[in-house]
């Protein structure tokens, strides 16, 4: 699957719009996961274990948003984006979404 956050893709023409497809997961901080980071934080640098969290969840809603494409008969997704929103305190919701397309090599 071609993913692009341009609406077009260099090398290929798009021959067919199939419409908007996402993915979306929810995810929490563990008391272990909230622990170890208060204790990265005191030492400041890199908070390797929300990086971790961050970057699994950004993967999981990717990967959920190339499946829906793949459904959907696409062979590519443009104008792709992120977005992430606090549910509630520790829990944050990621989406991935861009236009799903058939796109064909030139």
């Amino acid at each position: 699957m071609i993913v692009s956050t341009t609406n077009d893709i260099a090398g290929y023409r798009i021959t067919r719009h199939l419409g908007v497809v996402r993915g979306i997961t929810v995810r929490s901080r563990s008391i272990v996961g909230n622990l170890v980071g208060g204790i990265q934080s005191v030492f400041g640098g890199k908070l390797s274990i929300y990086v971790t969290l961050a970057e699994t969840s950004r993967q999981e809603a990717f990967d959920h948003m190339c499946e829906h494409a793949q459904t959907a008969g696409a062979t590519a997704i443009v104008g792709m984006r992120y977005e992430s929103n606090e549910i509630m305190d520790g829990i944050t919701e990621v989406l991935a979404y861009g236009t799903a397309v058939v796109a064909e090599p030139l």
